[in-house]
């Protein structure tokens, strides 16, 4: 996949709806992200995105694609996301598996918020 397609795929995934995210994360994923229960495996991942509400703006800034083999594409970036409650920022991850010519999901995502302080689980 070019590079251009990979960013297109990424910027779908953070605007589009519950399809997008049922066609495009696997059930194989592992999500890390910033609300409880922080980390997420297999279909609580993707109910986890699908349940997340949809930016109307993003903008990813240093970004860096690696392709460490065949099939297999990690990508790393900082995101600016704008909706109407106001904005979000953080330092992102994501891998992406061909799974058929033409054909890629996710199996892997993290964000790391900038700016905001992130709940330690051991203190609830």
């Amino acid at each position: 996949m070019e590079d251009e397609r990979i960013w297109d795929f990424e910027r779908e995934l953070w605007v589009g709806g519950d399809a997008v995210y049922r066609e495009r994360v696997s059930e194989d994923c592992l999500m890390a992200l910033p609300g409880e229960p922080f980390l997420f495996g297999g279909d609580e991942a993707a109910k986890a995105v699908e349940q997340t509400p949809r930016w109307r703006d993003v903008r990813f800034c240093e970004q860096r694609v690696s392709r460490p083999q065949e099939g297999l594409i990690v990508i790393a970036y900082r995101v600016e996301a704008q909706k109407e409650e106001g904005s979000y920022h953080a330092l992102c991850t994501t891998t992406l598996r061909r799974r058929a010519h033409e054909e890629w999901d996710v199996v892997q995502h993290q964000q790391t918020p900038l700016g905001m302080m992130v709940a330690d689980p051991r203190q609830t």
